[in-house]
């Protein structure tokens, strides 16, 4: 069975940082391209950041650019979030997911998490 387990979410203040994780388990996920997207409530979910499989190559959404880092833990198929700089508008449930190449749609990943709730207060 494969599973993606976000962790790390939780309430912060606007101007602060929070990281999160998304293991991986089942299979070994070091060949993967690895994503996160998110989801705000009403929103169709979006694209936040991918990285390649080797982690050479990193993509970012335009409103997360400078503020966002996505790196990755192959030995510990693991990929994490770092957020700084958190805004109200980044409030939203955060998705980890892994295909095949780094891309920004959604519909080219296999592999979801269930996600991990983000809220930052003004």
């Amino acid at each position: 069975q494969v599973q993606l387990v976000e962790s790390g979410g939780g309430l912060v203040q606007a101007g602060g940082s929070l990281r999160l994780s998304c293991a991986a388990s089942g299979r070994a996920f070091s060949t993967y391209a690895r994503a996160w997207f998110r989801q705000a409530a009403g929103k169709e979910r979006e694209f936040v950041a991918a990285i390649s499989n080797g982690g050479w190559g990193t993509l970012y959404a335009d409103s997360v650019k400078g503020r966002f880092t996505i790196s990755r833990d192959n030995a510990k198929n693991t990929v994490y979030l770092q957020m700084s700089s958190l805004k109200p508008e980044d409030t939203a449930v955060y998705y980890c997911a892994a295909g095949s190449l780094a891309l920004k749609q959604g519909d080219r990943y296999a592999y979801w998490g269930q996600g991990t709730q983000v809220t930052v207060s003004s």
